[in-house]
């Protein structure tokens, strides 16, 4: 009884553990699967939301993607609308060449008929005058070489009575004007040392003491260095040159302020879009001011007063400007004081030549650029701020643009030639110098019996020798005036030229 006990204890035992680990493992199951179904929500709204952020990034990206494919459909409509402009215009012109060609073609038809109709009548003309000359003959009883010799001498007779009379009144004239016409003399035998207009630098170099700061000239994608060029207008060129960026542009005021704004950059540190419109702008105000002090103190160091502000800021602007290396400021002053010592030793108004020696170039600094040459230029300057009528001629005049009027006129003229064409007032880069001494002797070598020809004082003289069995000495004169009008006509170069020629006979013999 007691053994049916213990199994019936023992089952009953089992028969519960085996009933609560069916009900642990129902409880567990359903817990599991609450949390499984909790999960796959979870996951769920997660995927919904991953999707609504990959659907947001599609459409953005095809929204840039449209905005660029509608750029470039712009840029090629214009490009097609351009193409089809330049293809119109050249049709045209070539339908105006054809027509051209034509009336060309046409006129040199009219032109060989024309000619055709002149060479038969000057075969005609010949045949009458020939019979002319022979009737003629036949009726005087002299032949026509006989007539000629006695129609010269009497033709002698009278121009060398005619020439007398008018050497005579030239004389007396020159003794009644010879002061006023010893002055005139003077200014111009100086003239013939004038120079060609200056020429412009358009270009500055910045010196930088690494290569480093040009990536931070040039800015992340170049945001930096397009700021700097729309805020100057000057081109910046950084190539590989070491330690070196190019300023670019043919306004030296903007190249100044260009090169100025980079030193301050550089030395502050600070580069970017904002800070460079801001020192651009301080730098503007700066130069602005230098130039109107620089203008004045020019006008009070020379004397010269009463003049209009905007004359004096542009006498400032001339800091910046330079002629063959020479700078534009200084040779206005030099020209300035030439014409005050000029104008004193022929008994003129020293005040009003200085005053004119310094306005001179004053059209090569305007604000605006006219297609004028800057003589004409500086005399509406003049004209347009009340300067006098003398004042205004002699700075129009200065290169025979305009008649001169005054005395003025050339002294200006001449202080300019002598202040440009002065020993080391200019310089020349060293090829182009070569080069024009090459060609003077060249020029002066393809002419028949010249033996050598020498390029010496810097090319202001050219002399030439000349084989003396070859060319006698009426013909040197007429070589030496060839020459310089060959020079004269063919090349470009400053002051004047002198051309000496030399013909010499050399007897030459050996002692034994």
């Amino acid at each position: 009884m007691s053994g049916t006990l213990i199994i019936i204890s023992i089952a009953t035992f089992l028969l519960g553990g085996a009933i609560a680990w069916v009900i642990m493992r129902y409880v567990l199951k359903s817990k599991y699967e609450a949390k499984l179904k909790e999960a796959e929500k979870e996951a769920e709204v997660i995927k919904k939301n991953k999707l609504l952020e990959v659907k947001e990034k599609f459409l953005h990206l095809k929204a840039d993607l449209e905005k660029q494919v509608a750029q470039r459909n712009a840029k090629i409509q214009s490009v097609e609308a351009k193409l089809k402009q330049r293809e119109l215009s050249l049709n045209q012109r070539h339908e105006e060449l054809q027509r051209k060609n034509s009336e060309v073609e046409a006129v040199k038809e009219n032109l060989a008929s024309q000619l055709e109709l002149v060479e038969k009548k000057k075969q005609d003309l010949e045949r009458m005058h020939q019979k002319e000359v022979e009737h003629l003959e036949t009726i005087s009883g002299l032949s026509a070489n006989e007539a000629k010799e006695r129609l010269i001498e009497s033709l002698k007779d009278e121009a060398k009575t005619q020439a007398a009379s008018y050497i005579n009144e030239i004389v007396e004239e020159a003794k009644m004007t010879a002061n006023k016409e010893a002055k005139k003399v003077v200014i111009q035998s100086i003239q013939r040392v004038a120079t060609e207009t200056a020429i412009e630098n358009s270009i500055s170099v910045f010196h930088i003491e690494s290569d480093e700061i040009k990536g931070r000239i040039i800015g992340r994608e170049g945001r930096n260095i397009r700021a700097l060029e729309a805020a100057t207008g000057i081109e910046i060129v950084v190539d590989d040159t070491p330690e070196a960026i190019v300023l670019s542009g043919f306004d030296p005021v903007r190249r100044e302020i260009a090169r100025l704004a980079l030193h301050q950059l550089v030395q502050d540190g600070r580069i970017h879009p904002a800070r460079i419109e801001e020192v651009v702008t301080k730098v503007k105000k700066q130069v602005e001011d230098e130039i109107v002090e620089t203008g004045k103190r020019t006008a009070i160091d020379l004397g010269v007063h009463g003049l209009h502000p905007e004359l004096v800021r542009m006498i400032g602007k001339m800091k910046y400007r330079s002629s063959y290396g020479q700078n534009l400021l200084q040779h206005a002053r030099e020209t300035a004081n030439l014409c005050a010592i000029m104008a004193a030793e022929l008994g003129l108004n020293p005040k009003k030549a200085k005053r004119a020696g310094l306005l001179h170039d004053i059209g090569k600094v305007p604000d605006d650029e006219p297609e004028l040459p800057h003589a004409i230029l500086g005399m509406k300057l003049c004209e347009k701020y009340k300067e006098k009528p003398d004042i205004c001629n002699a700075v129009g005049a200065h290169h025979d643009e305009v008649e001169m009027q005054t005395l003025l006129a050339p002294i200006v003229q001449v202080c300019d030639a002598i202040s440009g064409a002065r020993p080391g007032a200019r310089r020349e880069i060293v090829e182009a110098y070569i080069k024009r001494l090459n060609d003077l002797e060249q020029l002066a070598l393809a002419y028949p019996g010249v033996v050598k020809t020498y390029a010496i004082q810097a090319g202001r003289e050219l002399r030439v020798i000349v084989g003396a069995d070859k060319i006698d000495d009426k013909q040197t004169e007429s070589l030496s005036t060839e020459i310089a009008k060959k020079i004269q006509d063919e090349m470009t170069y400053p002051g004047q030229v002198k051309i000496t020629v030399i013909r010499e006979t050399r007897a030459v013999s050996y002692a034994k």
